[in-house]
């Protein structure tokens, strides 16, 4: 699998990152899924250490112990928890940013964090002081990049224009293509590289799309309505033919815009890390059959999440 630079750093990321949130607590399960997901060429995982309070940490750093040297990791910042009463509130201040990396150095068992992002963060943020506890974290050769974890425009604009990061990493499918109109080409044209989560939109965009669209769509997304998701399952069966499946389709999408460097897919099994690497990635997606994805689905902005 092709690895891209993150941003102007030195780590050069595969183009499928294994989002490690839906792992599950059982460290067995979690070990053959982070294995399967290595043998299949990927070498990036993506973690955050609010996921199940601070477990989902523990279990990747003990399952990644003897495999650091080769892995590039990613966790992430910003909500302040408590393990015991299981609540957590927003916190991106220097003091806590300075304290939390600490204690998810001490879960992932390791001594350095490759790439550590801001777990969200508001235009109301103290974002000076956030950036100068990364920076610090930085030299210090603690964390070895940074970046921020985002929807909103006007907070990622902030950051592009007053720090040094280098990925932000941000919703992006072909149901959700609100970046293309706000920060995709901001962040192309700054270096920046773009980590796009939620590709196949809650499976919406899989390969099981009738069924998630049916579970998962029934009240609409976004700007779409349960009706128009139902005919788009139905236009991008037909694109795919024999030639795609709609998995493809829809990663091949949003790794196809050159400001994307890597599309984070979750897997709560090995069926699912084999459904997603599956695809030969070597084959880019034809520029016709990228525009007739546009054609079928439409550009939004944001309403919210400014």
């Amino acid at each position: 699998m092709k690895k891209q630079q993150l941003g102007k750093s030195d780590l050069y990321i595969s183009e499928l990152t294994l989002g490690c949130m839906s792992l599950g607590t059982n460290k067995n399960q979690a070990k053959r899924i982070i294995e399967s997901a290595l043998d299949q060429g990927i070498n990036h995982l993506d973690t955050a250490d609010l996921y199940d309070f601070g477990l989902n940490e523990e279990i990747i750093g003990e399952v990644i112990r003897d495999k650091r040297n080769s892995i590039i990791l990613t966790t992430k910042v910003g909500n302040h928890f408590n393990k015991e009463t299981k609540d957590w509130y927003w916190d991106p201040s220097k003091e806590y940013i300075q304290k939390a990396v600490k204690d998810s150095l001490r879960r992932l068992n390791t001594d350095y964090i490759d790439f550590y992002m801001l777990h969200g963060g508001t235009i109301e943020d103290p974002i000076s002081e956030t950036i100068e506890a990364f920076e610090q974290l930085k030299q210090e050769g603690i964390i070895r990049a940074y970046g921020i974890s985002s929807i909103r425009p006007n907070v990622i604009r902030k950051y592009v224009e007053h720090s040094s990061i280098d990925g932000v990493m941000t919703q992006y499918s072909l149901l959700d293509r609100r970046p293309e109109e706000e920060t995709l080409q901001l962040l192309h044209h700054n270096q920046i590289s773009v980590l796009a989560r939620g590709p196949l939109a809650k499976g919406m965009l899989s390969n099981n799309s009738k069924v998630q669209i049916a579970k998962k769509g029934d009240q609409g997304y976004l700007d779409y309505t349960t009706e128009e998701l139902d005919a788009i399952s139905k236009q991008l069966s037909y694109l795919a033919g024999t030639t795609y499946s709609i998995h493809e389709l829809a990663l091949k999408y949003v790794l196809k815009h050159p400001a994307v460097t890597t599309a984070v897919f979750g897997a709560s099994s090995i069926e699912q890390v084999h459904e997603n690497t599956n695809l030969h990635l070597e084959k880019e997606l034809p520029d016709e059959i990228y525009q007739q994805l546009k054609d079928i689905t439409k550009p939004i902005l944001y309403q919210s999440h400014r």
